[in-house]
């Protein structure tokens, strides 16, 4: 393996859009409904709306650096180029932990909705299982892997719209406005991790940029159909679950029963009981937008790893691509092995709320990455320059410093953590950040 070797590039604006909402798509089936104890159906339903604007204003302004300049790195490499090796550690570290934390909390709820079906078999073996299937699924080839993905996620969109098409006839207002604010603004603003859940990974469409076909032009239509599509799905899914019986019957399946990783087949159970066929139904296809963004997210983690280690941040086993394949297979292995571990702690919502924290510190460093590019690099070509000047870049970086800080506040000894997480990395990546 050497890693000046180049990813081949097979990817169109379609298989984009797949890859898109299919970094996403879980956040819909299951997280979300873990902001609801906190925040109430009023609290995390203002929090929504928040992250909506945020993702909104974030994603163009990504939109335009990732046009700008395509490589597999994402955020890290527009912080290299506009502050510099510590900068870019700082943000490449974020996008890791968003990358690094997220697949073990879906890989949770895929054991969770499998146990529906396997009762004897611990959800947890289900979870290892689907991490070991779909890191060999990605390191065969990239364009496998995007076809691969499309196809779920294809599946994944037209059974939430069956959801909402299920459940919206026997919405109640009574019921969705049922105890709105159990605790509070102060739990509406702990709930914000968990609105963050719904969008989370999106950017992820930039780390597949060296593997694009035309980036200038198929990112900006990748990027902005997802996140399109994702805000009509969050609408849909927010209210049709929460109106059929309030928002305590899709987080607890039994009174005193520890919150659930399965909102949605709680919201048909209540409708059709479980042995109707739109229960079983939902719970089979449902399993799709889980892999949908569980394999997606793998994706783009390897590539995130895979940068790290070609600018010498991590070891270089982490920075080779695979002669046959043209994946990043190593960094995927690595990706797995520390995924694994993290999904044995067994700490769901935990990791949510890391993975949350590392977007949020991605999302507002990428925004002065911007403002610094634009100041620094004027005449630089871009294909794609982001409506409005600089409200909406100006509008995510705002907010994800808001959120992120409110998010620290209510969530310190996580925020700790992260911290020291971000800390960690210094041991092998000071040499290319300070020299030797």
């Amino acid at each position: 393996m050497e890693s000046k070797e180049e990813f081949s590039r097979t990817l169109g604006p379609w298989l984009l859009w797949g890859l898109g909402v299919g970094y996403v798509i879980s956040g819909m089936y299951f997280g979300w409904n873990l902001g609801l104890p906190v925040g109430g159906t009023l609290g995390l339903g203002i929090a929504t709306l928040l992250i909506i604007l945020l993702y909104v204003c974030f994603s163009f302004s990504y939109t335009e650096l990732a046009c700008m300049i395509p490589k597999a790195g994402g955020a890290f490499d527009y912080g290299r180029e506009a502050l510099g090796n510590a900068w870019a550690y700082l943000v490449g570290t974020a996008q890791l932990i968003e990358f690094l934390f997220a697949p073990p909390a879906i890989a949770a709820a895929i054991g969770a909705y499998f146990s529906l079906f396997l009762p004897g078999i611990d959800p947890i073996w289900i979870a290892i299982v689907a991490y070991l299937l779909f890191t060999g699924l990605n390191i065969l080839g990239v364009k496998f892997a995007a076809s691969f993905e499309f196809g779920i996620t294809i599946l994944a969109v037209f059974e939430l719209l069956l959801f909402s098409g299920l459940t919206l006839p026997s919405f109640s207002w009574e019921k969705f406005s049922s105890n709105p604010l159990p605790n509070g603004w102060t739990g509406a603003l702990s709930s914000l991790p968990f609105a963050v859940w719904f969008f989370l990974a999106i950017e992820g469409v930039a780390n597949v940029a060296e593997e694009t076909k035309d980036p200038q032009r198929n990112i900006l239509i990748g990027f902005g159909s997802a996140l399109a599509t994702l805000v009509v799905l969050c609408g849909l899914v927010f209210f049709s679950s929460i109106g059929v019986g309030g928002w305590e019957m899709i987080v607890y399946p039994e009174p005193g029963a520890a919150a659930s990783d399965y909102p949605l087949p709680l919201a048909l159970r209540k409708l059709y009981g479980e042995s109707g066929w739109a229960f079983h139904l939902l719970i089979t296809i449902g399993l799709f937008g889980l892999i949908a963004s569980f394999h997606g997210i793998i994706l783009a983690g390897g590539r995130a790893s895979f940068e790290f280690g070609r600018a010498n941040f991590l070891p270089k086993f982490f920075g080779k691509i695979h002669p046959k394949f043209k994946t990043p297979a190593n960094a995927l292995i690595a990706n797995t092995a520390f995924g694994i571990a993290a999904l044995c702690t067994g700490k769901t919502s935990e990791l949510i709320t890391l993975s949350a924290f590392g977007a949020l510190l991605l999302y507002f460093c990428s925004m002065i990455s911007f403002f610094v590019l634009r100041k620094k690099q004027p005449d630089r070509e871009r294909p794609f320059m982001v409506p409005g000047g600089k409200l909406l870049p100006s509008i995510a970086l705002v907010l994800s410093a808001i959120v992120l800080v409110v998010c620290a506040w209510q969530h310190p000894i996580l925020f700790g953590v992260f911290v020291l997480i971000l800390g960690s990395g210094l041991v092998w990546a000071r040499t290319s950040i300070f020299g030797k």
